[in-house]
């Protein structure tokens, strides 16, 4: 079930976003906004801010099908965007790194949408992010990995299971970094 926090944010990015030319542009603005906002709005940035961003982009995620355009690609947007505003307001970037990578999960499994499709493409939007904003890729990968597969091993094995052999797979992906973060979570 999502959060308020979460229910919020979708609703406000479909206003924002619904109706514009260039929806991921829009998208990504929306986003930095509400991460910029909560950040703000939260006295303790290196704590209740950085976890409140879970919620934006679980909010984001489950609010894809209302964007019309998919929920990969709507989670890739997000965790970038996220991660690119945590550190504008010089937050923890590998912890945004984490909330965000970890909330896109939880979004697509609110939806039903694509939870191993959802889990690559957040990764990717955080190493992209934090490539971008002069964090180390690796690191950034590895936690983005690893708040993939928690995430969907607490929706459930079979999801887990999902997840690992997707991030895995995927050629866009530190292989060696994968490998590692996978063998490090088996049960």
């Amino acid at each position: 079930m999502l959060s308020k926090l979460a229910e919020e944010v979708g609703k406000t990015i479909v206003a924002t976003v619904r109706g514009t030319d260039d929806v991921l542009a829009a998208l990504r603005g929306a986003v930095k906004n509400q991460v910029t906002g909560v950040m703000k709005d939260v006295s303790d940035v290196a704590t209740s801010g950085i976890d409140a961003v879970t919620d934006v982009v679980t909010g984001v995620v489950s609010a894809a099908g209302e964007l019309g355009t998919g929920v990969v690609t709507v989670a890739k947007n997000a965790v970038s965007a996220s991660v690119k505003a945590v550190s504008g307001a010089g937050g923890d970037v590998l912890a945004a790194v984490t909330n965000s990578v970890r909330g896109a999960v939880k979004g697509a499994a609110e939806t039903g949408g694509d939870v191993a499709g959802v889990a690559v493409s957040a990764v990717e939007g955080a190493i992209e992010a934090a490539g971008n904003v002069g964090t180390n890729t690796a690191d950034a990968a590895g936690r983005a990995a690893t708040a993939a597969i928690k995430a969907a091993d607490d929706i459930g094995d079979e999801v887990g299971k999902s997840v690992r052999g997707a991030l895995l797979a995927a050629a866009s992906l530190p292989r060696d970094v994968i490998e590692k973060v996978v063998k490090g979570t088996e049960a």
